[in-house]
Protein backbone atom coordinates (compact mmCIF):
# COMPACT_ATOMS: atom_id res chain seq x y z
CA UNK A 1 0.00 0.00 0.00
CA UNK A 2 1.14 3.52 -0.78
CA UNK A 3 0.09 6.31 1.56
CA UNK A 4 -0.06 10.07 1.12
CA UNK A 5 0.15 12.38 4.11
CA UNK A 6 -2.55 14.99 4.59
CA UNK A 7 -0.11 17.60 3.28
CA UNK A 8 0.51 15.56 0.11
CA UNK A 9 -3.22 15.03 -0.49
CA UNK A 10 -3.84 18.78 -0.15
CA UNK A 11 -0.98 19.57 -2.55
CA UNK A 12 -2.25 17.12 -5.17
CA UNK A 13 -5.76 18.54 -4.70
CA UNK A 14 -4.40 22.04 -5.42
CA UNK A 15 -2.65 20.77 -8.56
CA UNK A 16 -5.82 19.04 -9.74
CA UNK A 17 -7.86 22.18 -9.04
CA UNK A 18 -5.50 24.35 -11.07
CA UNK A 19 -5.24 21.91 -14.00
CA UNK A 20 -6.99 22.88 -17.21
CA UNK A 21 -7.46 19.20 -18.16
CA UNK A 22 -9.88 16.70 -16.60
CA UNK A 23 -8.01 14.81 -13.90
CA UNK A 24 -9.02 11.55 -12.27
CA UNK A 25 -5.97 11.09 -10.12
CA UNK A 26 -2.24 11.04 -9.60
CA UNK A 27 -0.04 8.53 -11.42
CA UNK A 28 3.03 7.37 -9.50
CA UNK A 29 5.58 5.34 -11.43
CA UNK A 30 9.15 4.15 -11.38
CA UNK A 31 11.40 4.76 -14.39
CA UNK A 32 15.07 4.18 -15.17
CA UNK A 33 17.16 7.21 -14.37
CA UNK A 34 18.65 9.38 -11.71
CA UNK A 35 22.08 8.87 -10.25
CA UNK A 36 20.94 5.82 -8.24
CA UNK A 37 19.26 4.05 -11.17
CA UNK A 38 15.52 4.41 -10.58
CA UNK A 39 13.44 7.60 -10.44
CA UNK A 40 10.00 8.49 -9.16
CA UNK A 41 7.54 9.90 -11.66
CA UNK A 42 4.41 11.84 -10.73
CA UNK A 43 1.80 13.21 -13.11
CA UNK A 44 -1.90 13.96 -13.18
CA UNK A 45 -4.01 11.66 -15.37
CA UNK A 46 -7.62 11.66 -16.47
CA UNK A 47 -8.19 7.90 -15.98
CA UNK A 48 -6.53 4.81 -14.65
CA UNK A 49 -5.29 2.10 -17.02
CA UNK A 50 -6.95 -1.30 -17.03
CA UNK A 51 -4.08 -3.04 -15.19
CA UNK A 52 -3.43 -0.25 -12.62
CA UNK A 53 -3.80 -0.62 -8.91
CA UNK A 54 -6.01 2.26 -7.75
CA UNK A 55 -5.48 3.54 -4.21
CA UNK A 56 -8.14 5.78 -2.69
CA UNK A 57 -6.51 8.51 -0.59
CA UNK A 58 -9.64 10.43 0.32
CA UNK A 59 -10.12 13.21 -2.22
CA UNK A 60 -7.24 11.88 -4.35
CA UNK A 61 -6.95 8.61 -6.28
CA UNK A 62 -3.49 7.20 -6.95
CA UNK A 63 -2.80 5.07 -10.05
CA UNK A 64 0.15 2.64 -10.02
CA UNK A 65 1.15 0.32 -12.87
CA UNK A 66 1.95 -3.34 -12.09
CA UNK A 67 5.71 -3.00 -12.80
CA UNK A 68 6.12 -0.04 -10.43
CA UNK A 69 3.97 -1.37 -7.57
CA UNK A 70 6.49 -3.82 -6.06
CA UNK A 71 9.14 -1.08 -5.94
CA UNK A 72 6.71 1.36 -4.27
CA UNK A 73 4.74 -0.92 -1.94
CA UNK A 74 4.80 0.46 1.60
CA UNK A 75 5.96 3.91 0.48
CA UNK A 76 4.77 7.12 2.12
CA UNK A 77 4.66 10.43 0.25
CA UNK A 78 4.70 13.78 2.01
CA UNK A 79 4.63 17.33 0.65
CA UNK A 80 7.14 19.64 2.31
CA UNK A 81 7.00 23.43 2.06
CA UNK A 82 10.06 25.10 3.58
CA UNK A 83 12.53 27.94 3.09
CA UNK A 84 14.69 25.56 1.02
CA UNK A 85 11.81 24.94 -1.38
CA UNK A 86 8.75 22.79 -1.69
CA UNK A 87 8.17 19.36 -3.12
CA UNK A 88 7.24 15.78 -2.54
CA UNK A 89 9.31 13.69 -0.13
CA UNK A 90 9.37 9.92 -0.65
CA UNK A 91 9.93 7.43 2.18
CA UNK A 92 10.32 4.08 0.45
CA UNK A 93 11.09 0.95 2.49
CA UNK A 94 12.11 -0.85 -0.73
CA UNK A 95 14.96 1.58 -1.42
CA UNK A 96 18.30 0.17 -0.31
CA UNK A 97 20.14 3.26 -1.57
CA UNK A 98 19.02 6.79 -2.43
CA UNK A 99 20.83 9.73 -3.96
CA UNK A 100 21.42 12.97 -2.09
CA UNK A 101 18.67 14.81 -4.00
CA UNK A 102 16.12 12.18 -2.88
CA UNK A 103 14.57 11.71 -6.31
CA UNK A 104 16.32 8.50 -7.32
CA UNK A 105 16.86 5.19 -5.59
CA UNK A 106 17.91 1.56 -5.95
CA UNK A 107 16.07 -1.54 -4.76
CA UNK A 108 17.77 -4.77 -3.78
CA UNK A 109 16.67 -6.61 -6.93
CA UNK A 110 16.65 -3.83 -9.54
CA UNK A 111 19.35 -1.24 -9.89
CA UNK A 112 17.97 0.46 -13.02
CA UNK A 113 20.19 2.45 -15.34
CA UNK A 114 21.97 5.31 -13.52
CA UNK A 115 21.97 8.70 -15.22
CA UNK A 116 22.90 12.19 -14.15
CA UNK A 117 20.42 13.77 -11.74
CA UNK A 118 18.95 17.07 -12.86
Amino acid sequence: MITLTESAVKAVGRFIGSSDKPTGGLRIEVTDGGCSGLSYGLRLEANESQDDTVIDCGEVKVFVDPLSLPKLDGMSIDFVDSLDGSGFKFTNPNAVKSCACGSSFTTGDNHGTPKTCS
